[in-house]
């Protein structure tokens, strides 16, 4: 707890929502690795996927799909007042052609209402994303997402080159995976750029809150 005046104390703990969309499981094993590493920093965590809208068919029709479809079965599915109730956001998405997933991209869109009344704005935003080739748009899509964190009037915070774990990383804009077309596990390397990110994110939601 911090004292705020004499007689008075508020919650320490900085609210981080963290809201992706994974399909076959990539993105999804990065939001835990920050949700969990958010925790042990000491904030109070949301961990939220967006709504599916690829059709069932598809779905069935791919193993690794159906596994994280099922693997995250209970994650709950985000809505516009995880945003409103964080301090900071991380989102993650896998790149579709250089570019944010629709699923992501369905959810951005909803959320006219809140930002029209400026309910975003003020909050610390980051994002991670996953790619099937080693140049399949990493960079872009985080760019591209950071775009719409501008016009929330949010404040973007990258990992940048800050950390040892982010040159081996190799991307200052956000913890970023190359899954070789589906053959690359998330690996350690990708999991320490999460923790470096997640760590930084809740350092400056605090101080921002507190200031």
């Amino acid at each position: 707890m911090i004292k705020q005046q004499e007689g008075a104390t508020v919650d320490s703990r900085v609210k981080v929502a963290i809201v992706y969309y994974s399909a076959t499981g990539n993105i999804a094993q990065i939001a835990q690795e920050m949700a969990e590493t958010a925790e042990k920093a000491g904030a109070e965590v949301r961990l939220r996927k967006v709504a599916e809208l690829a059709p069932r068919a598809a779905i069935d029709a791919n193993p690794a799909w159906v596994a994280n479809d099922s693997a995250t079965a209970d994650i709950p599915v985000a809505v516009a007042d995880d945003l409103v109730w964080a301090d900071a956001v991380i989102m993650g998405t896998p790149t579709r052609f250089g570019n944010v997933a629709s699923q992501l991209k369905q959810f951005l869109d909803t959320l006219g209402g809140v930002w029209q009344q400026g309910l975003l704005a003020d909050k610390v935003y980051s994002g991670f994303t996953s790619t099937g080739t080693l140049h399949g748009g990493h960079e872009s899509t985080l760019l591209a997402l950071a775009n719409t964190f501008h016009h929330f009037g949010g404040i973007v915070v990258a990992p940048g080159y800050t950390h040892p774990d982010k040159f081996a990383d190799g991307n200052p804009y956000g913890t970023s995976h190359h899954d070789a077309g589906g053959t690359a596990a998330v690996d350690d390397t990708v999991r320490a750029a999460a923790r470096v990110q997640a760590e930084r994110v809740v350092r400056f939601a605090r101080a921002i809150a507190t200031a």
